[in-house]
């Protein structure tokens, strides 16, 4: 079975029950396989990046496979406000967020409400620099395990979405997205626009963000915010100490 978030956002969960962790959300428009059911819960694989968790069965909106294969080859069109409204000939409203899905709106078998939308549209691979002007939309969104939007957002949740307007495909984790790209061996190497990648003493990478220029980096920690960076890690001025150890560098792009 397959299927498409025809709500503003619904929150995809480790386990089938309300109290579970929200490990992602899953935006208006995005499409995905339906794995397996429970009671009233649906095991789901999103199309974009494989990630996979639960959601509530009452969620979503069912779509046939071929449709399901037909958004999966088409190009992608989001949102590219922070909010915006879709609308329906019956004035119904709906609230979505900077990144929604929109391509669907153009196939009337899966928009069978007749959704319209008329803000403003990002597709298409755009320059790497525009990263940098992307990431800015989200400056100051608070910190969210498991949030992809500007009202609540986490570390790689931010960077996949900065990336996924601009055209380019990241992995969902930050550990995921350490095995993308490119390693670069000096901080001065590195150009707007890349990543840095920041491990636990374990070594696991639990933490990423954004290269700016002259070592700053953009990053989600308690809200997206711009620090310094080191060789040591992420410098909180605020805080007058390192708030990240600094594992990697890498060029995605």
């Amino acid at each position: 079975m397959f299927a498409i978030c025809n709500l503003s956002t619904i929150p995809l969960r480790f386990e089938p029950n309300d109290r579970s962790e929200i490990v992602s959300q899953i935006l208006f428009g995005e499409h995905f396989e339906i794995l397996e059911k429970e009671k009233n819960w649906s095991k789901v694989k999103l199309n974009f990046d494989n990630y996979e968790g639960w959601i509530d069965s009452k969620q979503y909106q069912l779509i046939s496979e071929e449709n399901y294969k037909l958004l999966s080859k088409e190009a992608i069109i989001l949102n590219a406000d922070l909010v915006e409204y879709i609308t329906a000939p019956n004035n119904v409203f709906i609230p979505i967020t900077l990144g929604a899905s929109l391509s669907f709106l153009n196939h009337g078998d899966i928009n069978a409400t007749n959704y319209d939308f008329e803000g403003l549209k990002a597709s298409g691979i755009k320059p790497k620099i525009d990263l940098v002007k992307t990431s800015y939309q989200y400056l100051n969104a608070p910190y969210l395990w498991g949030g992809k939007t500007p009202f609540g957002i986490d570390c790689s949740g931010f960077t996949q979405m900065v990336y996924k307007l601009n055209g380019y495909k990241l992995l969902r984790d930050a550990s995921q997205q350490a095995s993308q790209g490119e390693v670069l061996s000096f901080i001065e190497e590195s150009e707007p626009g890349d990543l840095a990648f920041f491990d636990n003493e374990e070594g696991k990478i639990i933490h990423v963000g954004i290269m700016l220029e002259n070592n700053y980096i953009i990053h989600a920690s308690g809200k997206v915010r711009i620090d310094r960076l080191d060789h040591l890690g992420i410098y909180n001025a605020e805080l007058n100490r390192h708030t990240h150890r600094l594992r990697v560098i890498k060029k995605i792009i």
